[in-house]
């Protein structure tokens, strides 16, 4: 048991870090849990119950460090600032239906190719694509969160679509369609947090109750640690990406992404 528990401490700090940097925190997770040689049908750890349940922890932090701006009811908000929250809500529900959408319907299908092969792929993929963005003389009309049109995000929630494929990172696809339509680096950022809510929310929940896994008490203590650690993680790496921002492009993350597939390729390749 002291083991297990070592291990979900352990892949919480993975969930906390990978899951709002730009570079897949499910990839991470899935080689994360091969190198640690978990298997698929012989460990909790390799559920869908496990790998999805535990961003729970990661969505709580994005809850309490914009509480403030996310709540709508705050007594020390003007009324323009209580409407200017609503729409900011409404527009992150816009944007999370082409998720939700096609999300039901493909997820299944995704499951199937979860492996390193497109884990790699996609690292490498969405690498190059972040230095590429940040090689282009790039408008970023929209400095603002509440300068974000209805259109705007719903086109970026059909680039969030992408990262349903394993590997890609949901923030990582929200992030860089934000950027390519017009968003500073800290609004793409910023909007890519608030719209993990609903949909991680919606993903863990219908991993929950799909869950065929038999859960035991022991079970449920290591998730809960595990969600625990997510979220303690998920504070400091947030805070982290929102100064980093600030005064840093991506392309660090791109070079990251490149290598790590890179390092993926080799080991399945020629140590596995």
């Amino acid at each position: 048991m002291s083991i297990k528990i070592l291990q979900s401490i352990f892949l919480g700090i993975v969930e906390g870090i990978t899951e709002w940097l730009p570079i897949s925190s499910t990839g991470h997770m899935i080689l994360v849990n091969e190198l640690m040689n978990i298997k698929t049908g012989e460990s909790f750890f390799a559920t869908d119950v496990f790998l999805y349940v535990i961003q729970l922890g990661a969505i709580l932090a994005i809850a309490t460090l914009f509480f403030h701006k996310l709540n709508p009811f705050s007594p020390s908000k003007s009324d323009m600032e209580k409407k200017d929250t609503w729409q900011l809500w409404f527009k992150v529900i816009l944007a999370c239906v082409p998720a939700a959408a096609i999300g039901l319907v493909f997820d299944k299908q995704m499951e199937k190719i979860e492996n390193w092969l497109v884990v790699s792929a996609t690292l490498i993929i969405y690498g190059i694509a972040f230095l590429f963005i940040e090689r282009k003389d790039k408008d970023s009309s929209i400095s603002d969160l509440n300068c974000l049109t209805y259109k705007t995000a719903l086109l970026i929630g059909i680039f969030q679509v992408l990262s349903i494929v394993p590997g890609t990172s949901r923030s990582g696809a929200t992030i860089l369609g934000a950027m390519l339509l017009g968003c500073s680096r800290y609004v793409a950022a910023e909007f890519s947090f608030f719209l993990a809510i609903p949909v991680m929310f919606g993903v863990s929940f219908l991993k929950l109750v799909t869950n065929d896994y038999p859960m035991q008490t022991a079970e449920w203590i290591i998730l809960l640690m595990g969600m625990a650690v997510a979220y303690i993680v998920s504070l400091l790496s947030v805070k982290f990406l929102v100064n980093y921002v600030k005064s840093h492009d991506f392309k660090v993350f791109g070079w990251y992404r490149i290598v790590l597939g890179v390092l993926v390729i080799g080991y399945f390749t020629l140590i596995k």
